[in-house]
């Protein structure tokens, strides 16, 4: 059965614990954040790209090549209908039978826009074809800004553009990006050993898991499939005496 820690995510403080947990494994949805904490496995495991050790491989930098003609625009997490519009397509070809699956305007609009923290809504445009006006969304990510780094929250694409590989160029732009910035880390979410619709992650350099109570590189993803075991998992008072706050604060198992 699915368990989770989690703590809510508000106040003026909001910032610096998410900061402070963000590094402990734990990840943001709206204004919760939650590390899996599943009785009977650890298989998620927070996963972040180190830039100062991320080179490109061949593939993609033909990505990177082949995307070079969109162009990016950061803006504040503020939801559109164009928006809205590329995610139910990217939803109605990519993950049909997903949990997101019915998600309306109302709770898109909730995913991007509330935020306590310092997010931003990176979107990427491509030339129009003829009839179309404007340039129209290419891929979408609502991105988290944190003190060491930027943090992939959800990232959607137009379906009818796979030849670009839009989902593994947005993650290499966002190395740049943090590049640019000076931000050390693109936190990635979750990687799961074994997992077919995650082991894209495990194709990046640099790639760093957090396990065992610290961050490491991922090495030889094979390796880690005995956190699959159930006997890989640490009581659940063990794991909330570890978490380290930034303040007094509940850390609550749901």
């Amino acid at each position: 059965m699915e368990r989770k820690l989690f703590t809510a995510l508000q106040g003026e403080h909001a910032q610096r614990l998410n900061d402070t947990l963000s590094k402990q494994g734990f990840r943001r949805s709206q204004n919760v954040l939650y590390r899996p904490s599943c009785a009977e496995c650890s298989a998620c495991l927070s996963a972040r790209i180190s830039v100062a050790d991320f080179v490109p491989s061949r593939t993609q930098k033909r990505v990177l090549k082949a995307a070079s003609h969109l162009r990016r625009n950061a803006t504040s997490p503020w939801a559109t209908e164009d928006q809205f519009a590329l995610f139910r397509r990217y939803l109605d070809a990519r993950h049909a039978d997903g949990g997101m699956a019915d998600m309306d305007v109302f709770e898109f609009a909730a995913m991007i826009e509330e935020t306590p923290i310092k997010s931003r809504v990176i979107e990427y445009t491509r030339a129009p074809e003829p009839g179309e006006k404007g340039r129209p969304l290419a891929c979408v990510s609502l991105t988290d800004v944190f003190d060491d780094g930027l943090s992939m929250v959800y990232s959607f694409y137009d379906p009818g553009l796979d030849a670009l590989s839009l989902g593994t160029f947005a993650i290499l732009d966002h190395v740049a990006i943090a590049r640019e910035a000076g931000l050390p880390y693109v936190y990635l979410g979750y990687w799961v050993p074994g997992s077919r619709k995650m082991g894209y992650k495990a194709g990046f350099s640099g790639l760093e898991i957090y396990k065992n109570g610290y961050w490491q590189a991922i090495g030889d993803p094979s390796v880690h499939r005995a956190e699959l075991h159930p006997l890989s998992v640490d009581p659940i008072a063990e794991q909330v005496a570890r978490i380290s706050l930034p303040e007094a604060r509940p850390v609550r198992e749901g």
